[in-house]
């Protein structure tokens, strides 16, 4: 079953004064069309050993632990939807699933994805997700265009990856909502 959502992720769409907050959580990761590299539409119950998740991986004007500020358009690439890996805490050796969606939108790099509980590290951070240990989102990119210095505006990236993180760069970089897995034993 489709749901209306807010954002540009998903048919029908709703305008600005009918969503709630950005950073609500209210986020609908299960509506068809979420994922851009297939015509999957499976709920995650459906989906044996998996977690799907939704939040920003990052947000726009503020500056990051780093002295980065990310600007509107910087993800321009994207704006047509990517798939990216996701990794876990950065470690390309640790591969947890795949970002299904990420876009940018009026907020940031919105991202939609799914962990796998396939290998040690999916499993782990699956249950460190689920329990709200850990919510933390980073990417991983190379920059093309840049502007400053301390602050450094970044105006144009090439993201190769996004993160599950214990710390990430931006405060506000979370997931907002998770469904799935409800035995992780």
């Amino acid at each position: 079953m489709e749901r209306a959502v807010c954002g540009e992720l998903f048919e029908p769409r709703l305008s600005d004064e009918q969503c709630p907050s950005t950073g609500s959580g209210r986020t609908d990761i299960t509506a068809k069309g979420a994922s851009t590299g297939s015509a999957r539409t499976d709920s995650p119950s459906e989906i044996p050993g998996t977690l799907r998740f939704a939040g920003y991986a990052a947000i726009f004007d503020r500056i990051d632990r780093g002295g980065d500020i990310i600007r509107a358009g910087a993800f321009g690439d994207l704006a047509q939807g990517k798939s990216l890996p996701l990794l876990w805490q950065h470690d390309p050796m640790q591969q947890i699933g795949r970002v299904d969606f990420a876009r940018e939108d009026r907020r940031g790099l919105r991202v939609i994805g799914t962990v796998s509980t396939a290998t040690r590290a999916g499993r782990e951070a699956a249950a460190l997700l689920s329990g709200a240990s850990v919510k933390g989102l980073s990417f991983g990119y190379r920059v093309k265009r840049a502007a400053g210095e301390k602050p450094r505006q970044l105006l144009d990236l090439d993201v190769a990856e996004i993160s599950l993180v214990t710390l990430p760069m931006q405060q506000l970089a979370r997931v907002h909502r998770v469904e799935g897995l409800a035995d992780l034993s």
